[in-house]
C-alpha cells in the first residue's frame, strides 16, 4: 500500500470566494474587502498546477461550473477519496452548499483513466448532522491503515469509526484546539503524514494522554516527528502533501506561507525524505481558510492500461 501518488485530482475555480457557511468553525477563514478574489484565486491555481506539472505531476484538472453556486470546490479532498482497491468514498459535508460539490460527472471522467470497483457514499449522515469531510477530516497513514482525526464540529467519531470499520483503517481520534482554544476543524492543517515522516502541531493536542497515543502510534509506524508551533500552523505549515512524481521522485508540496514559516532545521529534516515545492496560495489560504494540500485530492485508484 503507496502512502504516495503521482496521480491528483483539482478542481478549478470560477466563482471562488469567502464562504459564509463555514466561517463560523474554520477560524483560518479571514473576510476579505478586496474584489477581485476570483481572479487572483484562479491565478494562484493555474501557477500551482503548472508548478506540480513542471515537476512531473499528473494532475486531472475538472472545471468547476458556475451553477449551483459551490464556493469552495477548489478544496475536493473534502468530499472525495480515492483508494488502491479501486473504492471510492464520498463524504458528509458541515456546510449545505459544500454538499453540492459532489459531483458524478467528476467520478464518471476519471473512470476514463482509472478503475472505479466500487463507490461508498457516506453522505447520509448529513441528514443525522453528523459529518466526515474525507481527508480534510482525517490524515491517512495509508501504508499502516491508520486514520487520524482532531474530532470537531466537521469530523465526527461514529463516522469515523464507520469509514474505518469499511476500509479496514484503525482510527486514531483526539481532540485538537488553536492558540485561542478553539476546536482546529481540520485535522489536515495540523499534521500531514508522509512515507516515513509526520509533520505535526503536537501543541495543539492540550490532553497528555491523547498527545502520547499520537505520538506512540507515530513512532510505532516508523515516523519521524517534526514538530510545527501554533503558529507555523496558522500559517498552514500542516497543510502539506507528499506525492511522487512520474521519475518516482518524492516532493512534499505546500503554499509559500508555510514554506517560509518553517526554520532552517525543520527543512533540514523534512529534505531527508522530500524535495520541497512550494506556490503562493495568499488569496485562497486567507479566504478559504485552506491551503496546498486542501487543493489536492490523492487519486490511488488503478491506473488503466
Amino acid at each position: 500500500m503507496n502512502q504516495t501518488t503521482n496521480h491528483i485530482l483539482m478542481i478549478r475555480p470560477v466563482d471562488f470566494k469567502f464562504n459564509e457557511q463555514t466561517a463560523g468553525n474554520n477560524k483560518f477563514q479571514i473576510a476579505s474587502t478586496e474584489t477581485n478574489v476570483q481572479t487572483e484565486a484562479l491565478k494562484e491555481f493555474d501557477a500551482f498546477v503548472d508548478l506540480l506539472r513542471k515537476n512531473n505531476v499528473d494532475v486531472t484538472v475538472v472545471d468547476d461550473t458556475l451553477q449551483p453556486e459551490t464556493p469552495d470546490s477548489i478544496f475536493p479532498n473534502n468530499w472525495v477519496s480515492f483508494h488502491e482497491d479501486g473504492s471510492v468514498y464520498l463524504y458528509p459535508m458541515f456546510s449545505e452548499n459544500r454538499r453540492l460539490e459532489r459531483r458524478k460527472e467528476i467520478l464518471d471522467g476519471l473512470k476514463e483513466n482509472f478503475e472505479v470497483n466500487h463507490v461508498s457514499d457516506l453522505s447520509f449522515y448529513e441528514q443525522q448532522h453528523a459529518f466526515l469531510e474525507g481527508t480534510g477530516s482525517m490524515v491517512l497513514d495509508r501504508t499502516n491503515k491508520i486514520a487520524y482525526a482532531c474530532l470537531s464540529v466537521r469530523t465526527d467519531e461514529e463516522v469515523l469509526n464507520n469509514f474505518c470499520m469499511l476500509t479496514g483503517y484503525e482510527p486514531v481520534a483526539f481532540q485538537a484546539v488553536d492558540g485561542s482554544n478553539f476546536p482546529i476543524y481540520h485535522t489536515n492543517v495540523m499534521m500531514c503524514i508522509g512515507d516515513r515522516f509526520a509533520v505535526i502541531c503536537l501543541d495543539s493536542i492540550s490532553d497528555p494522554e491523547e498527545k502520547l497515543n499520537v505520538t506512540i502510534s507515530l513512532k510505532g509506524s516508523g515516523k519521524e516527528i517534526v514538530e510545527i508551533s501554533l503558529e507555523q500552523m496558522n500559517k498552514f505549515a500542516g497543510n502539506m502533501l507528499q506525492v511522487t512524481n512520474a521519475e518516482n521522485e518524492s516532493l512534499l508540496v505546500m503554499s509559500e506561507q508555510a514554506f517560509l514559516s518553517l526554520t532552517a532545521e525543520q527543512i533540514a529534516a523534512l529534505e531527508q525524505y522530500s524535495r520541497i515545492i512550494y506556490a503562493p496560495l495568499y488569496t485562497i489560504e486567507k479566504n478559504g481558510g485552506g491551503s496546498a494540500r486542501c487543493m489536492l485530492a490523492e487519486i490511488h485508484l488503478p491506473v488503466k492500461q
